[in-house]
């Protein structure tokens, strides 16, 4: 019984160790991502969020303002919505 005990308890940590560094590893990259944000490196899609490059192939001028899109589907809903 103490074997078992013992068993789960080692199961237990490993299994906290092992999510937390995902955990760890998903904060690091969305600070990075807003990192790269404010320094002008990436722009986030006005339709899902995403982070994508300043310098995307999926992009609309209005006026003298460019968006970028994640996707081309990104591009289609937001013209849909500015019409």
């Amino acid at each position: 019984m103490l074997k078992f005990v013992i068993l789960a308890a080692v199961c237990f940590i490993l299994y906290k160790l092992v999510t937390n560094d995902k955990k760890k590893k998903v904060e690091v990259k969305n600070k990075q991502e807003e990192k790269l944000a404010k320094e002008g490196v990436l722009v986030k899609d006005p339709i899902c969020g995403t982070y994508v490059s300043k310098d995307s192939d999926i992009r609309i001028k209005e006026g003298e303002e460019v968006r970028c899109f994640c996707s081309y589907e990104c591009r289609d809903k937001y013209l849909k919505m500015i019409d």
